[in-house]
């Protein structure tokens, strides 16, 4: 019997390209979207990989819903082995122009939803005592950025979540694993499809990557567990300067606000309350700036082996240091006591 992965936001862009990544594996594939058309566009072309295709329409913001959706792929795809927790949102603004309604929707869409999905996905796996979970994060939810300032947070907030969560599946010795994904710049259609209010496009700065890195980043994390995967050189960059330098971060990020301005275009009302039209696309416009690698990512395995080489240079050293100025006190005290010959 093939394994379960659900994807949601799995129309476009990353959550579609896990979906296919997850069909192309064998893997049967439940997908949650909003839209009913882009839902039947996806289920059509992941079957076209052999496998079982469920596509759900539900707003992830939903608790009822996302509940709802769960027991169903159990009911007709079976136990679900990998969840994958992809929806999100943003509002493209200065923070004070951002109005109440739409802090609590990019809230509850990109951070409340993580939160469902997961308790959703933990209320079946906690029977079997087997699972992974996936949070798609991003490195703004390492180091935040002007005119996204309610994303950032959210993202901010989903690590929390996870951290606290792990801790307590740890103490409950319960085998479900907790895997969070921090992207970078990503070409989908996602940013044709925030709200704006800024009088221009959405621009994106580099570099850019593939969404199927990003698949592919996934895709490991529910072959291996990790607790962290960083994708992207720039992701790794903007974690080092924030916990080296927060201060040198912040004047950094301060060019973001006009990185992200685009050509000059009516502000748009985005995919934020309702689906945004478009088909069930992995890309964005910005091929002409993408890094199609497919091998950059970096686990925290890795760069546990890479502290723990540091540390041990630096007590080597350091125990080197200490040993030479042994050597030269003892030196200086022998020749203070030897007789002088004339």
């Amino acid at each position: 019997m093939a394994r379960v992965a659900v994807v949601t936001g799995g129309t476009a862009g990353i959550g579609l390209a896990t979906a296919h990544a997850f069909a192309r594996d064998g893997w049967s594939v439940g997908i949650v979207a909003r839209d009913e058309g882009r839902l039947r566009d996806a289920e059509a072309a992941l079957r076209r990989h052999g496998g079982t295709v469920l596509g759900i329409s539900a707003d992830v913001a939903d608790v009822a819903a996302v509940n709802a959706a769960a027991d169903r792929f159990e009911a007709e795809l079976g136990p679900i082995e990998t969840w994958v927790n992809n929806a999100m949102s943003s509002v493209v603004a200065p923070t004070p122009e951002i109005t109440p309604e739409e802090w609590r929707r990019v809230t509850e869409t990109t951070y409340l939803s993580q939160v469902w999905g997961t308790l959703a996905a933990l209320r079946h796996m906690r029977r079997r005592n087997r699972g992974t979970i996936v949070q798609v994060s991003s490195g703004l939810g390492i180091r935040s950025m002007p005119l996204q300032v309610p994303y950032c947070a959210a993202k901010h907030a989903v690590t929390g979540f996870t951290d606290g969560l792990r801790s307590e599946l740890l103490h409950e010795t319960i085998d479900i694993g907790l895997t969070v994904v921090y992207l970078p710049a990503v070409n989908t259609p996602q940013f044709g499809w925030a709200r704006t209010r800024t009088g221009a496009e959405q621009d994106i700065p580099a570099p850019v990557f593939d969404p199927r890195l990003c698949a592919d980043a996934i895709l490991f994390a529910a072959h291996h567990r990790r607790r962290d995967i960083w994708v992207g050189r720039s992701t790794v960059q903007m974690g080092l300067m924030q916990a080296v330098s927060p201060a040198i971060s912040d004047r950094f990020m301060a060019r973001g606000w006009d990185a992200q301005i685009g050509k000059p275009a009516p502000d748009k009302p985005g995919n934020l309350f309702e689906p945004a039209p478009g088909p069930a696309a992995i890309d964005g416009r910005f091929a002409d700036k993408t890094t199609h690698t497919r091998s950059e990512f970096f686990t925290d395995r890795q760069r546990d082996v890479l502290v723990g080489g540091l540390a041990a240079l630096c007590l080597g050293g350091a125990a080197a240091l200490a040993l030479g100025a042994g050597a030269t006190r003892r030196l200086s005290r022998r020749r203070r006591v030897l007789p002088r010959v004339f």
